[in-house]
């Protein structure tokens, strides 16, 4: 079967096409991050990491996903940032309007074990941000879900201060790391000091 290719596939072929053209001499960067930093940050796609924390290429690494949790996953990349490539300070940026604030991880997997598919948000005033989510059909799912620790969110501050204490306190991680927690806030840009910790 052909594989059919989008407009957006397209886009992004001729985008890369014009980055390379003018790509110059960012061949040549060092492996190891020139600012010596590493961000957690979600993956909400109005958030620009480079131009919201001041970084170019070769600067930092930025580690991406549903929320910008200290997963065990981003807790594995930290390790590996400063382990084999040497970065000193480390910052973990949450943010307001959070898809993870608006649900609960069982409701996720009670969503998975009927379908896998997109759900519709559905408007329900006594939802905590007002919405909810159903199934717009059972064609079948999975029960895997519910072995998922999804990471939701209830209070942006407290679910900051609880990823740098794990961050922290992790058996990984060497001591002597400036661990800080923000939250971005997604209607001005700005970003606001929640917390910072030393790895011990």
């Amino acid at each position: 079967m052909a594989t059919e290719t989008t407009n957006l596939h397209a886009e992004v072929l001729a985008a890369n096409a014009g980055y390379v053209a003018s790509f110059g001499d960012k061949g040549k960067l060092a492996l190891p991050p020139a600012r010596a930093a590493a961000f957690i940050v979600c993956m909400d796609a109005r958030i620009n990491p480079a131009a919201a924390f001041g970084l170019a290429e070769g600067d930092a690494h930025v580690i991406r996903n549903a929320g910008g949790r200290a997963s065990d996953d981003a807790i594995r990349s930290l390790v590996i940032s400063h382990k084999l490539l040497g970065t000193k300070e480390w910052f973990v940026v949450h943010h307001t309007d959070c898809g993870m604030e608006y649900f609960k991880s069982e409701e996720l997997a009670k969503l998975l074990e009927t379908s896998l598919a997109t759900a519709n948000i559905v408007p329900l005033e006594s939802a905590p941000k007002g919405v909810t989510f159903e199934n717009a059909s059972a064609e079948g799912g999975s029960h895997d879900g519910h072995a998922v620790h999804w990471l939701h969110i209830d209070d942006q501050e407290a679910s900051v201060r609880e990823d740098v204490a794990k961050i922290v306190g992790h058996s990984l991680t060497a001591p002597g790391i400036p661990v800080h927690g923000y939250i971005y806030h997604v209607a001005t840009g700005a970003i606001q000091h929640v917390v910072t910790q030393v790895t011990a």
